[in-house]
């Protein structure tokens, strides 16, 4: 929402709202705001921002939106009763389950559902820049029992790690968990749950989709459908985000551009989630307030191909005991280098051989060349580390 690395603006907690250390950054939705826009910022986009006393308080940045709303917390009690458990021994707080009784509406994600289609039916007099940021499939894994009749337990696929992969940096996945106390019960459960909470937000996305066929609103409007992050299902025997693997960096972006040539092909280019910034006001006439990192992705969209971008993706992790890990993607490998200097180690993996990368081909004599060359890469996006 900044157009800006981690790396850049120094900031890589959630716990730091942006406006204490840029407070006249102009963010996003700022700037279609400043361009004449209906802003409305729903559910969780910027995790930290400040009220009005200039206290830190959950998803809000009041000169990004005109109207904000949050869910998370209003639930009623009938959305927290159902069958569920915690994982495991219950030592793992967020780890935990619940079908829920009360249907979508007693769910923060269908709250949020319900203020987003209230937004888009709204009579409006500028064009609208409307943020909605659903909540799940985030843990605790809480969903309506209706999403997970779908899912039998006994039927949930567990990942098998191969026995030749090779050893992980040992900066690779956090120490915070010690998933080793789940049963293959508690795995099962809580894969389950979590297709659940897929399922749900699913169809809180769809209702907007409703909602845009029956304002007529697909021929003038841009919708982006996007992830922050991807998950292990305890593939590396992790259950969690936070790693620079492609199971923890990669997301989901769907993007639906009136006009575009590309509209409904697939395109295996690698992009950036900076690249929305300078895309959304590429296409919307609005110039860039500040020097943006990302590109757009308009060569990408109004390609027929589907193609037209060739660049690598950057991703950074903050590791306790080194710092930062770094990991540059391109369309055949991920390069992670641990340490602004590597001295956590280095790990090259190749795609699509190795979609789960766990075979670590860095320390193999004859990719010497290959990893000197794509550590140069992996400095492009990192500055600092030269």
């Amino acid at each position: 929402l900044t157009g800006k690395r981690p790396d850049e603006l120094g900031i890589y907690t959630n716990s730091e709202p942006v406006r204490q250390v840029y407070p006249d950054l102009v963010t996003l939705p700022q700037a279609f705001r400043q361009a004449g826009y209906h802003t409305v910022g729903l559910g969780k986009l910027f995790h930290q921002g400040l009220d009005e006393n200039g206290e830190k308080t959950l998803f809000r940045d009041d000169v990004s939106f005109v109207h904000s709303y949050r869910a998370l917390g209003r639930s009623p009690a009938i959305g927290k009763k159902g069958e569920g458990r915690f994982a495991g021994d219950g030592s793992i707080p967020w780890c935990r389950w619940l079908a829920a009784e009360g249907g979508d509406a007693a769910q923060p994600d269908g709250m949020l559902a319900n203020e987003a289609i209230q937004a888009l039916e709204s009579d409006h007099d500028k064009p609208f820049f409307i943020c909605v940021g659903f909540h799940k499939p985030h843990d605790p894994f809480f969903a309506p029992k209706e999403y997970f009749e779908p899912y039998d337990v006994e039927e949930v696929s567990l990942p098998l790690a191969p026995e030749d992969r090779t050893p992980l940096s040992r900066y690779a996945l956090p120490r915070s968990y010690d998933f080793s106390i789940f049963s293959d019960r508690d795995r099962r459960e809580i894969k389950r749950a979590y297709h659940a909470c897929v399922s749900f937000v699913d169809a809180q996305v769809g209702k907007l989709m409703r909602s845009l066929d029956h304002q007529g609103l697909w021929d003038n409007t841009i919708v982006i459908v996007m992830g922050d992050h991807g998950y292990h299902l305890g593939e590396h025997g992790w259950w969690n985000k936070v790693t620079i693997f492609e199971l923890g960096a990669r997301t989901p972006l769907i993007a639906w551009v009136p006009g575009a040539k590309a509209m409904g092909a697939e395109s295996q280019s690698i992009v950036e989630l900076l690249d929305l910034y300078p895309t959304l006001v590429d296409y919307c006439g609005i110039e860039p307030p500040h020097q943006l990192t990302g590109q757009s992705l308009r060569p990408i969209l109004d390609s027929a191909g589907a193609s037209g971008l060739s660049k690598p993706a950057f991703t950074q992790v903050t590791r306790g005991g080194i710092g930062m890990g770094y990991s540059v993607r391109t369309e055949r490998y991920r390069l992670i280098r641990w340490g602004r200097e590597g001295e956590g180690g280095t790990e090259l993996y190749e795609h699509p051989e190795d979609p789960e990368e766990y075979h670590n081909l860095a320390e193999n004599p004859d990719n010497a060349v290959l990893v000197r060359r794509l550590t140069k890469v992996l400095k492009t996006g990192f500055p600092s580390l030269n």
